[in-house]
Formats: structure tokens, C-alpha cells, sequence
């Protein structure tokens, strides 16, 4: 079978707490996608529990799977499947597990290839999806409850890490403080919801990071002095604003993500910009990327921001035309990283 523009590619992503089967034809043309969340199920626990989801992964790949097929109008995946891709790390342990052994058990099944996909350069080709015309080079921040990244896309499979976060990721901090607050599991889009009727001016939070000329990130200051608030706040008795104090924090994420995805681009001269994860769905965030001045924005629609298998069938395949190929020994590694320093 040629890897021409009829060659399909099974994605499978179980990372984290989401079990997501996309068929993808070409390098962009999306003929299925389906998803199931399973944020209802740890919402009790504040967070995901690691054996919890990978049971969960267990339980939904096979019947999700049939129905991308069907949806692709794929009758018969040993003819008609090419690759099969694979988030293969890094993220939790046991729900890649899943996915790999999914993966592979389909390969043998169908005598067709597999490859495994690192997650991250999955985030990278949800922008490379969505915007045909996004070649390298361009910075792309990846920005979400596990990873807070700038990294320098030199090339397909050539990446740049020009830095990361010295403790929590951004969206680490939205959850911390949303629980902190007595609001929902997870906190991103409780507090981006509420932040939009809020005065981002009320409090006073402070901006981490600010003189450092080092493209890095902290957020665990920030979490503790949102923290440190609210506990003074209740203590006294007083009435926490929510809508306002959601706007605040919100605001001094967004302008550390953007302070350090600016020197960035001072630093390397790549004014093309993209941005991926699960806060690249924040509307504060996606607003001051679109006002800054001078850059190429790439944000892709928010469906493409969280994880979703979409991105891995895109890496997958372009990864393929490259000549990577992995074996039938392939295993998942938690801590897989892809990125020159």
C-alpha cells in the first residue's frame, strides 16, 4: 500500500483520562473522531486516579474503535487501514498500557504497522492539522494540566525545548486553586467561565517570573498566594468575589504564558506561533495571543486542544512518510521525551 493521499491511519490516545480512536486519511483529511471523557468519573476525586482510568481505557477502546471504523465507512481495516499510531508516552503508565496493547494486538490482527507516538508531538500536529500552511519554523507552546513547554519546531521530528515550568504546569494551578476555591473538577473552564464577568484588576497577584530572562515557568507561587488568600478571605468571614477573583488569577497566568512566549520569540526571531494543551482553550489566553502585534497565531479549535487522537494519527503518519517505524516490542514510557536542550 502507497502512503499517498487515500492512505488511512488509525490514532489511538490513552494518556491520560481520555480514551480517544480517530481515523485520518492523508495528512489532514479527518474521516472519524470519537472521545470518551472520563471527567465525570474523578470529578469526586478532584483529580484523575491512575487505576481508575486505565480500566476505564479497558473497557472503551474496543466498542469506540468499531465505531470509527463504521463512522470512517472502513469495512474492512486489514485492506483498508494502513498504520496504526499510538500515544506510547509519556503519561500515566497504565492507561498508556492500554493503548499500546490495543495498538499492537490491531497490528498483529491486521498485518499492518504500528508506530508509536510521542504525546506531545501530538499536541504540535493538532495545530499542523488544523492549519495546512503552518510550516517550521515555529514556536509552539504546549500548555496544560501536565506540561507547561516552549519548544522551537525546527522540522518535523526536530524539536527544540527552550524551556519549561520549574514546578506545577499552568493548568496544575487552575485545578489547585479551583479546589482551593470549592469549585468543580476541572478548574480551567470553571474559572475561565466565571473570570469572564469579573474585574481582572480586583487582587493583586504576582506575576511569576517577571525579570527572569530565562525562558522558564513557576507557577507554584502563584498557586500558593491564590491559596493563602482565600484561606485569609474565609477566615475572616468575608465573602470571596469569585468572578473577580477567578479574572485576577486568570490574568497573571495568561501574562506569564505570554511574557515568556514573547522572549521566546525575541531570542530565536520566530514570529510563527502556535499553541496547544488543554488551556489553549482558555479565552483570555486565545484572546492575547490574537492581539499580539507582529506574530502568525496558529490556535486551533478547542476540540483539538485537549487530548484527542485526531493529533496522534496526524504525528503518526507524518512520522511514518519520515521513515520511523516501531516494532511489535513497543512499550509505553511514562517519561518519554523527544526534545534537544
Amino acid at each position: 500500500m502507497t502512503c499517498g493521499g487515500d492512505f488511512l491511519t488509525l490514532g489511538l490516545e490513552s494518556s491520560c483520562d481520555d480514551t480517544a480512536v480517530a481515523v485520518l486519511r492523508g495528512a489532514r483529511d479527518v474521516r472519524s473522531e470519537l472521545l470518551s471523557s472520563q471527567t465525570l468519573d474523578h470529578a469526586p476525586f478532584g483529580g484523575v486516579v491512575p487505576e481508575f482510568a486505565a480500566r476505564r481505557h479497558l473497557e472503551a477502546f474496543l466498542p469506540l474503535t468499531a465505531e470509527a471504523l463504521r463512522r470512517a465507512g472502513v469495512r474492512e481495516p486489514r485492506d483498508e487501514i494502513g498504520l496504526v499510531a499510538v500515544t506510547s508516552g509519556p503519561g500515566l503508565m497504565g492507561a498508556l498500557m492500554v493503548g499500546v496493547m490495543a495498538a499492537k494486538a490491531l497490528s498483529l490482527a491486521w498485518d499492518k504497522p504500528v508506530i508509536g507516538v510521542n504525546h506531545l508531538e501530538g499536541h504540535i500536529f493538532a495545530n499542523v492539522v488544523s492549519f495546512p500552511d503552518l510550516l517550521p519554523p515555529f514556536l509552539c507552546m504546549i500548555v496544560s494540566g501536565g506540561h507547561t513547554e516552549i519548544v522551537l519546531v525546527r522540522g518535523f521530528g526536530d524539536y527544540v525545548l527552550l524551556g519549561g515550568t520549574r514546578d506545577d504546569a499552568a493548568g496544575e494551578a487552575y485545578d489547585k486553586v479551583a479546589k482551593a476555591l470549592g469549585l468543580s473538577y476541572p478548574g480551567g473552564p470553571v474559572i475561565d467561565s466565571l473570570a469572564a464577568s469579573g474585574d481582572p484588576a480586583a487582587f493583586d497577584f504576582p506575576l511569576p517570573l517577571r525579570g527572569s530572562q530565562e525562558v522558564e515557568f513557576s507557577f507554584s507561587g502563584l498557586k500558593t498566594a491564590a491559596a493563602t488568600l482565600i484561606g485569609r478571605m474565609t477566615r475572616d468571614g468575608g465573602r470571596i468575589p469569585l468572578e473577580d477573583f477567578c479574572a485576577s488569577f486568570q490574568r497573571a497566568v495568561t501574562e506569564a504564558l505570554m511574557n515568556k512566549l514573547r522572549l521566546a520569540s525575541r531570542l530565536t526571531g520566530v514570529r510563527s506561533v502556535s499553541v496547544s494543551g488543554g488551556v489553549a482553550a482558555n479565552s483570555a489566553l486565545r484572546e492575547a495571543l490574537r492581539r499580539e502585534p507582529g506574530w502568525r497565531v496558529c490556535i486551533p479549535p478547542r476540540d483539538r486542544c485537549t487530548d484527542n487522537a485526531v493529533m496522534i494519527a496526524a504525528a503518526g503518519y507524518a512520522a511514518y512518510q519520515r521513515g520511523e517505524r516501531s516494532s511489535l516490542s513497543l512499550a509505553p514510557d511514562p517519561s518519554w521525551e523527544i526534545w534537544k536542550k
